[in-house]
């Protein structure tokens, strides 16, 4: 009778898994052309135009930066989605001007 005693004392549950860390694969930046486009765009939000800025070969953290600060100089929300910035509103000028600033080329897409 002491040998399943001796057993169960011997067994130990835990729910760790180890210490195998996955090494973050490095992030793939799509190569631009040196040309930030902007476009006006409206499908799927239903009529709601957003101005996309795209071509910014940057990280996504440095994307996130200057999405930032590019909404606080347009005065609107937005965000950061594939590596294209997305403006609400049609901010084409602004959006234009404060990249011109920053020493962008500049080029407006679409219609």
């Amino acid at each position: 009778m002491s040998d399943w005693k001796d057993q169960l004392s011997q067994v130990v549950y835990s729910t760790e898994q180890g210490k195998i860390d996955p090494e973050p694969e490095p992030e793939e930046i799509p190569e631009g052309d040196g040309v930030v486009r902007l476009q006006r765009q409206t499908k799927g939000r239903k009529g709601k135009g957003v101005t996309i800025v795209s071509g910014i070969a940057k990280p996504q953290q440095e994307l996130k930066t200057i999405a930032k600060k590019l909404k606080q100089f347009c005065g609107v929300g937005g965000a950061v989605k594939d590596y294209e910035i997305e403006l609400q509103g049609d901010q084409r000028d602004a959006a234009e001007q404060w990249l011109s600033k920053q020493g962008y080329r500049v080029k407006r897409a679409g219609g």
